[in-house]
């Protein structure tokens, strides 16, 4: 058994359950959300009363974030075709594939998003990652759809969050932009990334969450647990916890590229 199926047990059968009971303030059926056909786009994922999404460069990682496509299933599928048990996390669903194998989990998407996204911008000598001993997989040439899907899948198998962690560099939570990440390193851990990001005229900010899970399953975008009528937007505040529908951060947890 690999060491990722054996901290899939740990984490579904002890962790995420007990996380996710702290401090639930909604219930489950209040959560599930039917997502409209015309969310196409994250771009296109309706904000709060008073909130626009500034400016983005066309080359920039907000951009990319924000034109992922969404699927019109809101449904959350695992890597082997069966339905995610908690299908009440999500509020949409990116339109990205999981694959055929247990490997495309938290940290994993995450790293994903990110090679996506540096490969659509042809910056193809940036897409490295690092394992936990420090070992590097560097995207080479010949720089093909093929040859990135082969080094992903070596990411995957070889890195996670206790990795990710180490990789990324500290974000003061105030400071937060899109593509940076909460993240908990560990065996388990867990991250999540910023999809998106508004504010209102205040210079109040809100951000979007997404994040894949074990076992390996769609990326989708979380529901706020903590605040329905806000929900799936999250507030921006200096406030020490960040609870998920799924698992808890604190602030000190954001990091950047």
């Amino acid at each position: 058994m690999s060491v990722k199926a054996v901290l899939a047990i740990i984490l579904l059968g002890s962790i995420a359950c007990n996380v996710n009971s702290q401090k639930q303030t909604q219930s489950q059926e209040s959560l599930i959300n039917n997502t409209s056909t015309e969310f196409t786009r994250i771009k296109n994922i309706p904000l709060p009363e008073g909130y626009s999404r500034k400016g983005a460069t066309t080359s920039s990682f907000l951009f990319w974030l924000r034109n992922i496509s969404l699927k019109t299933d809101n449904t959350v599928y695992l890597y082997n075709g069966k339905m995610k048990p908690n299908q009440t996390a999500q509020f949409a669903v990116l339109d990205i594939s999981v694959g055929k194998k247990d490997l495309q989990q938290c940290a994993d998407a995450v790293m994903r998003l990110r090679a996506e996204y540096l490969f659509s911008q042809k910056q193809y000598e940036s897409i490295r990652f690092t394992d936990n001993e420090g070992g590097s997989y560097q995207f080479e040439a010949p720089y093909t759809r093929e040859k990135l899907d082969a080094l992903m899948q070596r990411v995957f198998g070889m890195c996670g969050s206790a990795s990710l962690s180490k990789q990324l560099k500290p974000q003061k939570i105030m400071q937060m932009q899109a593509g940076d990440v909460l993240i908990k390193g560990g065996f388990p851990g867990h991250a999540v990334i910023v999809m998106d990001m508004a504010e209102n005229e205040a210079g109040e900010k809100i951000y979007l969450l997404a994040q894949s899970y074990m076992p390996a399953q769609d990326i989708h975008i979380l529901n706020n647990p903590n605040d329905a009528m806000l929900s799936p937007w999250y507030k921006l505040s200096n406030d020490t916890d960040i609870y998920t529908p799924e698992y808890y951060f604190t602030s000190n947890q954001l990091k950047t590229w």
